[in-house]
């Protein structure tokens, strides 16, 4: 894929398919330097083949997968009485960066979870990834009031 602009009307987001798990294997090997198949893997059968409902969207312009997003609705878990969503992965190809694909996966995502009755997402960021730690500041996102606990194995 050459870097061009992606005109607004080229971009089509839609539901994730078991069939885009190539495209978010490569999107993913771009940035990690490997592949993961088998955990995309589990990750799309959960999304796509699970019970409830497919909140995760793929991006494509001209046919061609240019981002994703895996996210999940969550009733009750971890203590939480309301229904909220997690945004557990996003990815974007490299020569589609800085063309709001990261933006518009959000906007499809929060406008479908928002009519499903979540009032927030939730996600977990690198606290070194400045790259998304802006983005998801510049879409909103504040500190949570709840704090992710680590215990060391090693």
């Amino acid at each position: 894929m050459r870097r061009k602009k992606i005109e607004p009307e080229s971009l089509v987001i839609r539901v994730m398919k078991e069939d885009d798990l190539d495209g978010i294997v490569a999107i993913d090997a771009m940035y990690y330097g490997r592949e993961r198949p088998e955990y995309y893997k589990e990750k799309l059968a959960a999304a796509t083949k699970g019970a409830g409902i497919n909140t995760s969207l793929v991006a494509e312009v001209e046919g061609k997968l240019v981002g994703f997003m895996i996210g999940a609705l969550y009733t009750g878990e971890f203590g939480i009485p309301e229904t909220t969503a997690t945004l557990d992965t996003i990815g974007v190809h490299p020569m589609a960066a800085g063309q709001r694909i990261a933006s518009s996966l959000l906007e499809q995502f929060a406008d479908q979870v928002q009519k499903l009755g979540v009032s927030s997402i939730h996600t977990l960021v690198d606290w070194s990834d400045r790259n998304l730690m802006l983005f998801f500041q510049r879409s909103g996102f504040v500190p949570s009031k709840r704090l992710n606990l680590e215990l060391d194995l090693a």
